[in-house]
C-alpha cells in the first residue's frame, strides 16, 4: 500500500512538472513572437490550460463519509 501511494504521489508530481515545462515555452513563445503571440502561440496555451485542469496534484488520503 505504501508503494502504491508512493508511485501515485511521483505520477502526479511528474504529470505537474510537464505543464510547468509547457508553461516555460508558452512564456518563452509570447516573449519571441510579442504581438503576434496570441496567434502563434495558441497551440502552447491550450496545450497549458488541458495540462492545469487535468494534471493536478492529488493527495492519497481518502475521507470516508
Amino acid at each position: 500500500k505504501l508503494k502504491e501511494r508512493e508511485d501515485h504521489l511521483r505520477e502526479s508530481w511528474v504529470k505537474a512538472m510537464e505543464a510547468r515545462l509547457v508553461r516555460d515555452e508558452l512564456v518563452k513563445c509570447q516573449r519571441h513572437e510579442g504581438v503576434n503571440s496570441l496567434e502563434n502561440c495558441k497551440w502552447w496555451s491550450e496545450k497549458y490550460i488541458q495540462m492545469l485542469q487535468d494534471n493536478k496534484v492529488k493527495g492519497y488520503k481518502e475521507i470516508d463519509v
